[in-house]
Order: structure tokens, then C-alpha cells, then sequence
């Protein structure tokens, strides 16, 4: 049995890490997460972003608290990791 609780612990830990969205400099541009809020302000379009897994999950646990899966969902679901090709954009010459 405590072999089970210090492994639910020490996933725990290791899932708070790896929840949380990061600002990443790409070309010497810094861009932000954005969430369902903040789309309109932060989104770049030349931009690629992922989802940001743990947030999701964290939402999802800390759902009764109402406050965390508001800032995690509207403010924090998505990162940017890298630029867009413009070969691959849609309508690009």
C-alpha cells in the first residue's frame, strides 16, 4: 500500500510540472499561451501551438474548484512550439 500511495504521489508531483504552458521565444519574438479566453489577443497565426495536456487533466481534477479550470481552459490551453512553414500554409505561393 505505500509503495501505491508514493508512486500516486510522485505522479502527482511530476503532473504539475508538466502542466503548465511556457512562453517560448522563436526568432527572437516572445510568444504567450493562449486559452478559449484570450484567443483573439495572443493567437498568431504564423504560429504552430500544441495543447497543452496537463492542463487539461488538471482542469478535469480541479473541476469542483471552478477557478482553476477557468484560468487552465480560458487562459492557458495552448502553446506555441515553432513556426509554421509557409509551404504548408493554405493559399501561400
Amino acid at each position: 500500500m505505500k509503495r501505491a500511495l508514493v508512486l500516486f504521489l510522485v505522479l502527482t508531483i511530476s503532473m504539475m510540472f508538466y502542466g503548465c504552458g511556457n512562453t517560448k521565444v522563436i526568432d527572437g519574438i516572445e510568444y504567450d499561451t493562449y486559452g478559449l479566453f484570450n484567443k483573439d489577443d495572443n493567437k498568431n497565426p504564423d504560429i504552430h501551438y500544441r495543447v497543452i495536456i496537463g492542463n487539461i487533466v488538471w482542469s478535469a481534477i480541479l473541476v469542483e474548484t471552478v477557478i482553476a479550470p477557468v484560468y487552465f481552459l480560458g487562459f492557458s490551453l495552448y502553446e506555441p512550439c515553432s513556426k509554421k512553414n509557409p509551404k504548408n500554409i493554405k493559399g501561400a505561393i
